[in-house]
């Protein structure tokens, strides 16, 4: 799958892929440790039926990195520019876990522009959570770090991953996703290798962690950050995905983005964990298929 490149007006680089033909337009957003790669599954099926459109985010995959993130809301702001660049003005938008973030922001910041919001194993509208750790390395639930400095240092989710990106360590990467992500079904090796190729680019894993933490689109406190009270000005229609066998968004982060939605549903995917695209990308592909059509 090639990638182009355009400049967006921040002088960030955006690589990308395009499959340029189809009637209606589909933007995937990739999540965290990934990148526009990651969505070959849905591409393949995608392709030909519709333009699908999906962006190496800001310090992912091939794209730059030259300005540090703030908030989640600055890849949204990125990724409005990059489709005002390419002349997109309506699409369908798909975002899979962090990506499910940088989507409701973006259908916050550009309503008039997304016809349909879907909704991938998507963090909570009020953020991800990165509890403290005790002496035997489990969380204290409750207890969240209060600066990026600190949750640097959290000894189990954030340095050993640090760590791993710093000194290019893809057997423990492909150990993690192993463990973690790919808890039904496993990538081809061709496929596997060429994902792991793509996670390795990252540049900007804490930032990217702590903009899980400080994203609350709520009316309250997420433990970290206040919310903005903004995820009511989401009125477009929305599908929302959550796997069984999920082991990094649990069923309750979903379920509250889903109740505080308005025109909603929810799909609960079975024999499925965190990548569907992986486990059950026919499956997958139908449903969203469905959707917007």
């Amino acid at each position: 799958m090639k990638k182009k490149a355009i400049t967006l007006k921040n002088e960030e680089q955006y690589y990308y892929i395009d499959t340029e033909k189809g009637d209606q337009i589909i933007v995937l957003l990739h999540g965290n440790m990934s990148s526009s790669i990651h969505y070959k599954p849905l591409i393949e099926r995608f392709k030909g039926q519709y333009r699908v459109i999906a962006p190496d985010m800001r310090g992912f995959g091939d794209s730059s990195y030259k300005k540090p993130i703030d908030s989640l809301h600055d890849l949204a702001d990125d990724v409005l520019d990059f489709l005002r660049i390419l002349g997109v003005k309506k699409y369908h938008l798909a975002g899979w876990s962090t990506g499910g973030a940088i989507a409701m922001s973006m259908a916050i910041k550009a309503p008039n522009q997304i016809d349909k919001l879907i909704l991938i194993e998507s963090c909570s509208y009020r953020g991800y959570p990165i509890f403290k750790k005790n002496d035997q390395f489990q969380p204290i639930v409750g207890d969240y770090y209060q600066s990026k400095e600190d949750m640097a240092t959290d000894p189990v989710q954030i340095a050993p991953m640090v760590q791993a990106f710093e000194t290019n360590n893809v057997a423990m990467m492909n150990a993690v996703w192993d463990q973690a992500i790919y808890t039904v079904n496993k990538p081809s090796k061709e496929d596997n290798d060429l994902y792991l190729s793509e996670t390795m680019k990252q540049r900007n894993l804490v930032d990217i962690d702590w903009g899980l933490m400080t994203f609350n689109l709520s009316n309250f406190s997420n433990g970290v950050t206040l919310g903005d009270g903004t995820i009511h000005q989401i009125d477009c229609p929305v599908l929302s995905f959550w796997s069984e066998q999920d082991m990094v968004v649990l069923e309750y982060m979903v379920d509250e983005t889903v109740e505080a939605l308005q025109n909603v549903k929810k799909i609960t995917l079975e024999n499925s964990g965190h990548s569907p695209l992986v486990d059950c990308p026919d499956k997958l592909a139908k449903q969203i298929i469905h959707f917007i059509q």
